[in-house]
């Protein structure tokens, strides 16, 4: 089979495709014949061995995907040969096979494509982990997310407006935020071209945000989180900007406010319990026609690279997928 592979740590440029052997399960692993795999922001940190996860040399990057089950392996139930499912993988997606641990293969809903499937779990996964999970959004709060039209980011506008906050959408382009609006924002912020503070400010009336959804990190947070109000929750999803900030503690004590961190990989490995109630209530919102992912790009396996230079320069609105 064809792979995309890492054969030593460094930028996109430096993925090889080639021919490795074909898959075969161990006992209660499944191996997915792939239709089409999720591109993320971690993708881009995994090949720099600047993730939390390390697999060893040589790899496939791509840790969601959607296709139909090849093989089984001995102990596992549920599943069949033929079945089209998501597979959550943490690495090994951009491949024409995958294997996955059976109890992170969920069954594609009816009528969903493959690309839908394949870039739904992570971003809408993290984002409701985030928001109803970490943040216990609730109902006529006002909801911050900066990077909005990002994968995360658009699913976070989604989820908000599903739970019945009221949403401020950020991004850096009129292009953008269009697509936020589309998606449901209530009200927009370019952050490019407007001051984030007095924004905030005016659309709140001086009151400040309940809650702040934040994968960006930068220079944003900070004028995010004095912009909280009272009792607020700044959540730390990631730092697509490239820069951990570094946050005046005080802050936090003046607002009474929370910071709170959000790791949706582990959350799947420590709680699979609640994991799985939270896909299985964000599934049924997506077959209410309340969540609308959006595939704006697809890549062949030679254009991985690309792909991935454009979650690093910020050009992705929702998601991109590799097709084999």
């Amino acid at each position: 089979m064809r792979a995309v592979l890492c054969k030593a740590y460094g930028p996109p440029e430096s993925l090889v495709v080639e021919d490795v052997p074909a898959l075969a399960p161990g006992p209660g692993q499944v191996v997915v014949t792939v239709e089409a795999a999720g591109v993320n922001f971690p993708d881009t940190l995994i090949i720099q061995n600047k993730y939390q996860f390390k697999p060893a040399l040589p790899f496939s990057p791509g840790g969601e995907a959607a296709g139909t089950i090849k093989a089984l392996g001995a102990g596992v139930s549920g599943f069949e040969v033929g079945q089209r499912v998501i597979a959550f993988t943490g690495h090994g997606a951009f491949a024409e096979e995958v294997l996955a641990d059976a109890g992170r293969l969920l069954p594609i809903p009816p009528g969903m494509s493959a690309e839908i499937a394949a870039s739904f779990v992570m971003t809408y996964g993290t984002s409701y982990h985030a928001l109803k999970d970490r943040a216990l959004l609730q109902p006529g709060e006002t909801l911050l997310v900066l990077g909005a039209a990002g994968g995360v980011g658009l699913a976070a506008v989604e989820i908000g407006k599903a739970l019945g906050a009221r949403v401020i959408a950020a991004a850096s382009s009129a292009a953008k935020l269009e697509v936020c609006r589309e998606h449901g924002a209530d009200a927009l912020i370019n952050y490019d071209s407007e001051d984030l503070r007095e924004r905030l400010k005016t659309l709140t009336e001086g009151r400040g945000v309940d809650v702040i959804y934040d994968p960006v990190g930068g220079g944003f947070t900070e004028p995010a989180l004095r912009s909280m109000a009272w009792r607020g929750r700044l959540l730390v999803v990631g730092f697509a900007n490239g820069q951990i900030p570094s946050i005046p503690l005080n802050l936090t004590l003046l607002k009474g406010c929370s910071i709170v961190g959000v790791f949706w990989g582990d959350f799947v490995r420590r709680e699979p319990k609640a994991s799985a109630r939270d896909l299985r209530e964000l599934l049924a919102l997506l077959d209410a026609g309340r969540l609308k992912p959006l595939v704006s790009a697809r890549y062949r396996f030679d254009e991985v690279a690309k792909a991935l230079y454009a979650i690093l320069e910020r050009k992705v609105t929702g998601k991109i997928v590799v097709t084999p």
